[in-house]
């Protein structure tokens, strides 16, 4: 059968998706066989393939193409977030680009060039995923912002208002001052940073004395509505009942105590800002404090910053500084480490708030998704995050749901008076306004009369509901695919978004269906550079994953991802895997080409070497598959890929081929050659979740195949029975060959030159594979003898001595020369191992692992003193 030269990785890619795509193998229906369901995590609509969406969906795909040959029914559904902060972002600055201001629109002209932005760039991560060979069901392809998934939105939004669980709240948030939007707890990432504690001198109203307070934020004094003692602190007794001034405002503020001042901090003294700290915000409402915000939503200063109106938050900061020295009220500065939030899209500063928002009540939703993960009916893997998960769930917060942002759900309220009650929250405003009319109990009150709530709901509020919106089960609770394809089978995807995410798909699926939205989560981790930084563009240590497939090929790529990919820790990526991988894959095509290459003939008898060749390695086949299932259950991915990299690379190319190998110029039998294209399919059967196209490329070289026998759609393979003792007995037989070879490379003794080997066969060991040994030994004989062949070099494996009588073929003075060199070097070497581990104090302090190395090491030694001196009396005679 004819087969191409050279693999090229890049025609055949394109080949085999097309094929998968036109005989539409990824899609799936509802039918009477076992769903197996994967819900791809939607990257953002703008976004673009990075290194860690290859590991993440490489994963994916091997998972639903081994699903497929397992005869499931394999969906496999993907699509892409609408990514509120990010998209609108990149709108606003192309409309930047261009000369217009976002301020300038209206909601619906804006909307319309975000859409345009989003069709344009939209999808065209989806369409890289293409080249990875991700087997995505395309005709599912969704999006966050498609009318039903919208619809299922709002249709949350209300239920959950309607049961209580929505409120409006004047809160303290997170402020994202580059996005000009809040943010969920979840969204903010504190990092430490190095910054100063700057210790300032406030005035007594009416004396000449002064108290001290250490700020981090000198540029918030204009806020400060009041200063705070501890009650207890005898430091401050005099102070107790007086005011302070503000300096620069020159404002007039009480001196107030509570018992939450830290004395140890700082001075023991407090500058009290509510509308810029939580905590501050607390004593603000408890002492009946005013709040005073001085900034605007860019986190500029406002009027109230007086002369700094208009200027930036950390501008302000260093000019601040200077004014306050001047005028004698900076005492010292102080270098301080302090935990600074940052917002997880934009990277901004994160600015406390106070804001009227929308949350959502957490506590009681989150015990069913609690519980399920505890009580393992939600498998985290690798375990270990379970206690993160739990802390989180234990400790949740209401999630602030709403967003400063017009690209996004718009939040489902309408108003229609001045108070703060003043609304009703509807799916459609025909609902709101007859909502409107009944609560007001004006009839007369027209549609024109209510204001939407301009503000977007938070992105995850959309994709929480992923797993269930794909399948309409929101608005359809009970049609047939959300009742088939749900609760879904595995999530693959990153810890960082466990919360953001992960639980809350869960919480939403105990919710909406009473059930969980999936069985397994596979965490993976993230992929860093050998220095061991994570990947990305502004270190610029991120290979282009595109450049990667053109120069290795996507299953070149595939295998280097997963080669070094346990679940949850990261990965170090480094491009000689990618190498790696490749070569993987031409040691498969050449493996094939080899045995397509050879001549079949009919009328030769089987040789005995090749059929216990055949046994053994469909014995050991057996074995890898059960490792196979073992590390797929577990979802030990790596050591899935690393078995099968070991089975086809050792134990097929580098074993059974040479044992079956017809000689140079000559056929094959013809049972040989049937046995190992059987072996071949299966081989191709158990490669196809990592190397999709080199696998079907071979599958359909071997014969005319329909698209109904197609690589993708085949069976996985069928356990047997696994003869261990062949296993075991060709482990010995290896050691043999080896030996032989060894001999023959140190001797310079060519292949082509028959030698004789004589065993003295102390291990009693089985004859099975003498015909194999025969023939990688390129033997004359093989003879068992009762005593040690003088005259010949030997080697030892276990307890059996081999003899190669070589006399003619070296110079026996040289030989014995070498030898007894190398046995000094070895009884040497022992004596100085030996050495240490009687020496008590080392063997009583070094580690268990150091002890065993040095144990092997004796070990070792001793062997080969045994192998050296009979060696020599062999060729002293």
């Amino acid at each position: 059968m004819a087969i191409a030269a050279k693999y090229d990785a890049k025609s055949v890619e394109e080949k085999w998706y097309k094929y998968w795509l036109q005989h539409n193998y990824f899609h799936s229906e509802v039918d009477d066989r076992e769903a197996y369901t994967i819900v791809i995590p939607p990257p953002n609509v703008t976004g673009v393939l990075h290194m860690g969406h290859m590991l993440n969906n490489t994963i994916q795909d091997v998972l639903i193409r081994r699903a497929r040959l397992k005869g499931y029914n394999a969906c496999w559904v993907p699509g892409t977030d609408h990514a509120s902060i990010a998209t609108e972002a990149k709108v606003v600055a192309k409309l930047k680009e261009d000369g217009i201001n976002k301020n300038d629109l209206t909601r619906e002209e804006f909307l319309e060039h975000a859409w345009e932005w989003t069709h344009k760039h939209g999808g065209i991560i989806l369409e890289q995923l293409k080249k990875l060979g991700a087997s995505c069901d395309w005709e599912r392809t969704a999006f966050t912002m498609d009318d039903n998934l919208s619809a299922s939105v709002i249709k949350v939004f209300v239920d959950l208002y309607n049961k209580g669980l929505i409120y409006r709240g004047y809160r303290m948030v997170n402020w994202d001052p580059e996005a000009k939007t809040t943010l969920s707890d979840e969204e903010v990432i504190y990092e430490e940073k190095q910054g100063n504690l700057y210790y300032l001198k406030y005035k007594i109203e009416g004396s000449d004395d002064t108290l001290t307070i250490a700020t981090t934020r000198p540029e918030t004094i204009m806020g400060d509505t009041a200063i705070c003692i501890n009650p207890n602190d005898e430091r401050f007794t005099h102070l107790k009942g007086k005011k302070a001034i503000v300096p620069i405002a020159n404002r007039i503020i009480p001196i107030i105590e509570d018992e939450y001042v830290d004395m140890e901090f700082g001075t023991g003294c407090l500058k009290v800002t509510p509308a810029h700290d939580q905590n501050d915000k607390v004593l603000g409402d408890k002492h009946n404090l005013e709040v005073i915000d001085i900034f605007n939503d860019d986190a500029s200063l406002n009027s109230f910053g007086l002369h700094y109106e208009g200027k930036d938050r950390f501008v302000v900061r260093k000019e601040i500084v200077k004014e306050l020295e001047s005028i004698g009220v900076l005492e010292k500065t102080e270098t301080h480490l302090n935990k600074v939030g940052t917002s997880e899209r934009t990277k901004a500063v994160i600015e406390p708030k106070l804001s009227d928002q929308w949350f959502l009540k957490m506590k009681d939703l989150a015990q069913p998704a609690l519980d399920s993960v505890l009580n393992k009916d939600v498998n985290l893997v690798p375990e270990k995050f379970i206690n993160t998960y739990r802390y989180w769930m234990e400790n949740v917060r209401d999630w602030n749901i709403s967003r400063q942002l017009w690209w996004g759900h718009q939040i489902p309220a309408y108003f229609y008076g001045d108070g703060k009650e003043d609304f009703v929250v509807a799916e459609s405003a025909e609902e709101a306004l007859s909502l409107a009319q009944e609560k007001t109990g004006n009839k007369a009150l027209l549609a024109t009369d209510l204001t939407q709530d301009p503000d977007a709901l938070d992105t995850w509020f959309s994709s929480w509901l992923w797993p269930m919106s794909v399948f309409n089960g929101i608005l359809e609770p009970d049609n047939k695919e959300i009742n088939y394809y749900y609760p879904t089978n595995d999530l693959v995807t990153a810890p960082e978004i466990l919360f953001f995410w992960v639980a809350r798909m869960i919480i939403a699926g105990y919710e909406y269906r009473g059930e969980k939205p999936f069985t397994n989560v596979y965490l993976t981790g993230i992929v860093r550079d050998k220095q061991r930084r994570k990947m990305s563009k502004s270190l610029g240590n991120s290979p282009d994953p595109l450049d990667l497939i053109e120069q290795y090929g996507a299953d070149g790529i595939r295998v280097g991802m997963l080669l070094s990919s346990p679940a949850g820790n990261d990965l170090m990526f480094d491009e000689d895997l990618c190498k790696q991988g490749s070569g993987f894959v031409n040691k498969i095509f050449n493996a094939s080409k080899l045995i397509f290459g050879w001549e079949v003939d009919d009328a030769i008898e089987q040789p005995k070497a090749s059929a216990v060749a055949i046994d053994w390695y469909t014995s050991k086949f057996h074995k890898a598959l059960v490792e196979l299932e073992n590390n797929y259950n577990k979802y030990r991915i790596s050591d899935a890929l690393m078995t099968t990299y070991k089975l086809i690379w050792d134990d097929f190319c580098g074993w059974l081929l040479e044992m079956i190998k017809p000689a140079y110029q000559s056929p094959i039998d013809a049972k040989t050659y049937k046995e190992v294209i059987a072996i071949l399919e299966d081989n191709l059967k158990i490669l196809h979740p990592f190397v999709p196209f080199i696998s079907e490329e071979i599958w359909q070289q071997i014969t005319d195949r329909t698209p109904e026998q197609a690589l993708i759609i085949e069976s996985w393979p069928k356990s047997k029975t696994i003869d261990e003792k062949l296993t075991q007995e060709f482990e010995i037989a290896a050691e043999v060959i080896s030996g032989i070879r060894t001999i023959r490379k140190e001797k310079n003794i060519a292949f082509k030159d028959a030698i004789t080997l004589s065993v003295l066969n102390n291990e009693k060991s089985n004859t099975t594979f003498d015909s194999v040994i025969s023939k990688l030994g390129n033997l004359s004989a093989l003879a068992y003898v009762e005593d040690k062949v003088e005259g010949a070099l030997s080697f030892r494996v276990k307890s059996n001595e081999y003899f190669i009588p070589v006399s003619g073929a070296i110079n026996i003075e040289e030989e014995v020369k070498k030898l007894s060199e190398e046995l000094a070097y070895t009884e040497g070497f022992l004596k100085s191992v030996q050495k240490k581990l009687q020496n008590e104090r080392f063997v009583n302090n070094a580690p268990d692992k150091v002890i065993a190395i040095e144990r092997k090491k004796e070990a070792d030694a001793e062997a080969k003193i045994v192998t050296l001196k009979s060696s020599l009396a062999g060729l002293k005679g």
